[in-house]
């Protein structure tokens, strides 16, 4: 008989117990889970709402940089010599490109943009960060800005802007002053980053590199604004959210006269030279030209490399402004100096005498330094050694002086040192010294040397800048102004009244303050030189006399004839037959009226095919002085004092010398 199967009991209560143990912790773990999704959520919603909110509208809102309008630049006259005009240029954001090269040379193709051009691009990219706009062809033709604009989808990250450019109407006509401005490049920028002033540059592409654009970059440059965009998924640009406007760079206006600037090149027109021109009353540079020049526009859009070579290997040097950084032997031109020194020094006096047989010799010494005029000047005192410009008479003044005395004396006129315009584009020149050669040569100076130095020649050079300078300070009497080509700033501000906008402008003359004075033992001796500069131009037979008869103007001035070339004792010098680097430059420095100056002229001209300052230079300020003075007739006021000169300046003049 089979055993019998037990029937278990189930016990409800015991599984009652059990489920509702499970169901409890199972609803704790829930609600465990709830309370950390619910304090996750909090932490986002609240603790985090700053944070995630900033980078939400990060997404969808950006803040972009406005670039101020660059100011403008007027001659004395209002003549407007730099402008900004509106043009269309292609850019691109490299970080929205992924193939950036091959891009580039599909572009390049559609809009017929050389290969040249794609590699400057190509070296711009690299060199900036990749989330800035990169500039790849200027001045699109309305062609071009078509064509892009129906191809624009196949090229994300590229994009058309419109903005002003810097513009100079009168080319080179003003880039040895005014300068120019391009890109900005890594020096420039490494430059910005270094003064604290890369952020005021995010919006801008140009800065000033030559010239007044250069020297005055933080006047007319202005300050950045802001505009805060909201943007969709694709960066495009939906609406502007708020607009801080930028503060536009101040306008500047130049002493400079842009009608005598292009007198001053017609008269340059085929020569290598310079003209600067001054107002001694308060240091304005009213004109200051250089030939040969250059367009500063090649350099705003970018030069090619065809052009720039042309300029660099140019025997003509265009990019050296002759006016501030030419090297020229002052010539004759610094006899009045050297005269004045003589007589402070008391070696000389308006009487003294000298015999100028054509030569003059040291004794012991075998050389004779040979005159201009071959049979010589006969007796010469102050007055005639201007006139007639004799190098014998200044020979041995200078050998009287000494180097020593000289130096220091033409150290005070400024020789040897900045003018201090406001350019950065200048050389010092040089003013020799035994100190000088021994610093610079190792070796001792020689009396020979002193002589050279008395007729403006051996170690001494000047530029035309320190030449019109150191003769306005003569022609002033000892006050030395600063030279300058800045003469006022315009300021506009843009005001809200009432919901109306209010424009204003604000003018500001520009002041500066005179060096201190040069001052002399016997001030009559300014007028001992002067009178004597007003005869070499006024007087029948002086240097100066046919370059300037029939003037309507009472001038004064000094030739002079700078030698370039060594010549031998028994060599006689011949420009037909001399290379032409070296044959002599022709100078002239002048003023104008007599007896109270309103301009000094100085002329540099350099290897002239014949003659000397008088038949070359002194013509060229003839021509500046025209311009100038127009249909005005000067009358002598007190004629008396000079029996040698004409006494009523025009074209009817009759000379008192015989």
């Amino acid at each position: 008989m089979s055993a019998r199967k037990r029937i278990s009991i189930k016990n409800h209560t015991a599984e009652a117990n059990l489920f509702a143990r499970r169901a409890f912790i199972s609803f704790i773990g829930i609600l465990i889970m709830l309370l950390i999704l619910f304090s996750n959520i909090y932490s986002l919603e609240v603790n985090s709402y700053d944070k995630y909110q900033t980078k939400s509208n990060s997404n969808r809102i950006k803040l972009l940089p406005v670039a101020p309008n660059r100011g403008l630049i007027f001659d004395r006259n209002g003549v407007l010599l730099a402008e900004n005009k509106p043009i269309y240029s292609l850019e691109v954001i490299p970080e929205d490109v992924k193939n950036i090269q091959e891009k580039l040379a599909e572009v390049s193709q559609l809009l017929d943009i050389n290969a040249e051009k794609q590699e400057k691009v190509l070296k711009s990219i690299r060199s900036k960060r990749r989330f800035k706009p990169v500039e790849i062809h200027s001045r699109l033709s309305d062609q071009q800005v078509a064509t892009f604009s129906v191809n624009q989808h196949k090229f994300p990250g590229f994009f058309i802007d419109a903005r002003l450019k810097r513009y100079y109407p009168f080319g080179d006509l003003t880039t040895h002053s005014i300068g120019y401005v391009a890109r900005i490049n890594q020096r420039d920028n490494i430059k910005l980053e270094d003064q604290g002033k890369a952020d005021n540059y995010a919006a801008t592409r140009n800065i000033g590199k030559l010239g007044l654009e250069k020297y005055y970059e933080d006047i007319l440059h202005g300050t950045i604004g802001h505009q805060e965009v909201e943007i969709n998924n694709q960066g495009r640009i939906i609406r502007t959210l708020s607009f801080n406007p930028p503060v536009p760079g101040k306008d500047i206006t130049l002493s400079l006269d842009i009608e005598l600037q292009m007198v001053a090149k017609r008269a340059l027109s085929g020569k290598r030279g310079s003209i600067v021109i001054m107002d001694p009353r308060n240091g304005e540079i009213l004109a200051m030209y250089s030939n040969p020049s250059y367009d500063g526009n090649l350099f705003v859009h970018g030069i090619s490399s065809k052009n720039y070579n042309k300029l660099r290997n140019s025997k003509d040097l265009p990019f050296i402004n002759r006016s501030t950084q030419g090297l020229f032997p002052p010539a004759s031109t610094i006899k009045p100096l050297i005269a004045l020194t003589g007589l402070e020094e008391k070696m000389i006096t308006p009487e003294y005498e000298i015999f100028d047989p054509g030569f003059y010799q040291l004794k012991g010494v075998k050389t004779k330094r040979r005159d201009w005029k071959k049979w010589g000047h006969g007796k010469v005192n102050l007055t005639k050694s201007l006139e007639e410009s004799c190098n014998v008479y200044y020979y041995d003044l200078a050998f009287r002086l000494g180097i020593t005395r000289i130096s220091n004396m033409m150290e005070k006129f400024g020789f040897g040192e900045y003018s201090g315009l406001d350019i950065h584009e200048e050389r010092s020149g040089t003013m020799p010294s035994v100190e000088w050669k021994r610093a610079k040569y190792n070796q001792q100076w020689y009396t020979g040397e002193t002589l050279s130095v008395g007729i403006g020649q051996s170690y001494w050079t000047v530029t035309p800048i320190q030449l019109v300078n150191a003769i306005t300070i003569l022609v002033n009497k000892g006050e030395v102004k600063i030279p300058h080509l800045l003469k006022s700033t315009t300021e506009t501000t843009n005001t809200i009244i009432d919901n109306k906008k209010s424009v204003s402008t604000v003018t500001k003359d520009v002041v500066y303050e005179d060096k201190p004075p040069i001052i002399i033992q016997d001030p009559k001796n300014w007028d001992l030189i002067l009178d004597a500069l007003h005869n070499t131009v006024q007087k029948y037979g002086a240097t100066g006399y046919n370059a300037f008869k029939g003037t309507t103007y009472d001038a004064a001035g000094k030739t002079g004839s700078a030698q370039v070339a060594n010549i031998k004792q028994d060599e006689k010098y011949d420009a037909e037959t001399t290379q032409e680097n070296q044959r002599d430059n022709a100078m002239f420095i002048s003023f104008a009226p007599y007896e109270s100056p309103e301009i000094v002229v100085a002329v540099a001209i350099e290897n002239v095919a014949k003659g000397g300052g008088a038949s070359n230079a002194a013509p060229v300020a003839r021509q500046m002085m025209d311009q100038y003075f127009g249909d005005r007739v000067i009358i002598s006021k007190d004629p008396s004092r000079h029996p040698h000169h004409t006494k009523v300046y025009g074209e009817k003049n009759v000379s008192n010398h015989k």
